[in-house]
């Protein structure tokens, strides 16, 4: 197992470095002059190729490559021009902040889609599988910011009922002691029940915004593979056996059916990564997502590589997470496959 493991991760090896290509050209071929930009509108012509000598920008595109490739090498992501903190060391502030996000929606969508599906299977063209239908088209057909600044209306500006959307936590209070990142792990670890409720409180808005988009593939996903499932034989003989109901749609149906959901679930995770970007302005949350999109605002290259190339070593981590799922699942599949 370990063996297959380290083989999979160093075949991901070739995959980051063509990330890295790719993200380092395409950051130079952007329109905008980060020398430019940090000199200032009443910068001269003099004080611009300055700065961008300063900032090696006056080499070839292959000298910059191999300084980046050479940085990367030595766990350096250069510096941000716009926070002046090494790239590295906001990543891992930030990170954090994110990955909660993401998954407090993905848990969000799971709790609601997998049993939306499967009711919707159990019934199929009854009011419980319009309704499944209802949500997952209107899941799906929603972009994320309208979602965003919509829920943030009706809750926040109209009803009063949520949090300000001003970020992880009210400015008034103070942030836990960090241990893991997570506002919501540090605040129990801390036995602070008023700051868990407060950063719960806070996560409620994005995490809809986040969830009511990504719950739609998985409890369409669930409801087709249940109907798969709950039309075989094997089903049939468990309920002619006499059976409970739960067993037979959790023990038996479900547990053939989680194939396919946990791929979709893989899926939308990578999804989650890339719209949090967007939720994260919108709700003014400190993550990597709002971090890369001030530095590609700004023209400052380093932040937006090392966003894309955190992203690329995380979905790469999840691929691995969900072949193992696969075995845990159903211990005929082998990784070595």
């Amino acid at each position: 197992m370990a063996r297959v493991i380290l083989m999979r991760l160093l075949g991901a090896l070739p995959n980051l470095l063509g990330i890295v290509v790719i993200t380092f050209l395409l950051t130079r071929a952007l329109p905008g002059d980060p020398a430019a930009f940090f000199a200032g509108p009443a910068g001269t012509q003099e004080a611009v190729e300055q700065v961008r000598a300063k900032l090696g920008l006056d080499k070839t595109w292959l000298e910059q490559f191999g300084v980046y490739v050479g940085q990367l090498a030595r766990g350096d992501m250069g510096l941000s021009l716009t926070t002046g903190q090494p790239v590295a060391a906001e990543m891992i502030r930030r990170l954090p902040a994110s990955l909660e996000l993401v998954l407090a929606a993905l848990l969000f969508a799971m709790v609601v889609a997998v049993p939306l599906g499967i009711a919707a299977a159990r019934r199929p063209n009854s009011w419980i599988d319009h309704t499944c239908r209802i949500v997952t088209t209107a899941g799906v057909s929603l972009p994320t910011f309208f979602t965003g600044l919509l829920l943030a209306y009706v809750f926040y500006f109209v009803l009063g009922w949520a949090a300000s959307p001003i970020g992880r936590l009210d400015p008034y209070l103070t942030p836990p002691k960090q241990v893991t990142g997570f506002y919501l792990l540090d605040s129990l670890l801390q036995g602070d029940i008023k700051l868990f409720w407060a950063s719960a409180k806070q996560m409620i808005l994005p995490v809809l915004t986040l969830g009511i988009f990504v719950l739609a593939p998985i409890a369409r996903m669930t409801r087709a593979s249940m109907l798969g499932v709950l039309s075989s034989d094997f089903i049939r003989t468990a309920r002619a056996s006499g059976l409970a109901t739960p067993t037979v749609l959790v023990t038996y149906a479900l547990r053939n059916a989680m194939l396919p959901v946990v791929t979709t679930m893989g899926m939308v995770f990578s999804f989650l990564l890339g719209m949090s970007v967007v939720v994260e302005k919108v709700f003014a949350w400190p993550g990597v997502g709002a971090f890369a999109l001030e530095a590609l605002v700004a023209s400052d290259y380093a932040p937006v590589q090392g966003f894309v190339l955190v992203m690329a070593v995380l979905y790469t981590l999840l691929n691995l997470l969900i072949d193992l799922a696969y075995v845990v699942i159903d211990p005929r599949v082998r990784l070595e496959a």
